[in-house]
């Protein structure tokens, strides 16, 4: 199976490679729109801001592509941290910024609601499951994941939630809508829960 990783410049591309090698499937990493007719997988990795994201996506011609891929053909994406919000119809990290409108949502600053809670949100937490999901199967309720991140997605509808993690009150983690996926997690970074959930996207 090939797996295009979507390199726009903002993403932890050796390590998302390194695990697509270690499933059995081929990588092909490409900064060029027009090999994506050569995978029905895609991954969207991503660090950093939304707008320079968009920004990238934009001027190396990626937006329309994404869109017609997965609206048009039928392809499947997953939105890695960055990637998962920039699923999102709009941004406000900064300022006002559209996204690709896959999911439909909002991106919105995380806001600590105790004194000892930090942001940015690094390190590990758990995801609890709202729904049954192929992408989730044979992961624990509750296992941790590991984050970096100050914002979060926030989707249109209830039923697009996967996962959610008690930070911040509570935001969500794991999204999905039809073929569209994405987590605010790096399951790459994340062990053998991390790990199954890629396998498990590799699958459906």
């Amino acid at each position: 199976m090939n797996v295009l990783i979507v390199d726009y410049g903002m993403g932890n591309i050796g390590s998302v490679r390194r695990v697509i090698e270690e499933r059995g499937a081929t990588p092909i990493i490409t900064q060029y729109p027009e090999d994506i007719k050569k995978a029905n997988k895609i991954i969207l990795p991503g660090v950093g801001a939304f707008p320079d994201g968009m920004f990238s996506l934009n001027k190396t011609g990626w937006v329309d592509v994404l869109r017609k891929a997965i609206l048009e053909d039928g392809k499947s994406i997953f939105g890695i941290c960055l990637g998962m919000q920039l699923l999102a119809t709009v941004s406000y990290e900064g300022h006002e910024t559209s996204g690709l409108d896959l999911i439909g949502g909002v991106v919105e600053p995380l806001k600590a609601n105790a004194p000892d809670i930090r942001i940015p949100h690094v390190g590990w937490n758990e995801i609890e499951f709202h729904r049954n999901d192929p992408l989730i199967e044979g992961v624990a309720q509750g296992t941790d994941c590991y984050f970096v991140h100050s914002y979060h997605f926030i989707p249109k509808e209830d039923e697009y939630i996967v996962a959610t993690t008690p930070y911040c009150g509570q935001f969500v983690s794991i999204v999905r809508k039809e073929s569209v996926y994405g987590a605010q997690f790096h399951p790459e970074k994340s062990s053998k829960a991390g790990l199954r959930i890629i396998e498990n996207y590799l699958k459906i």
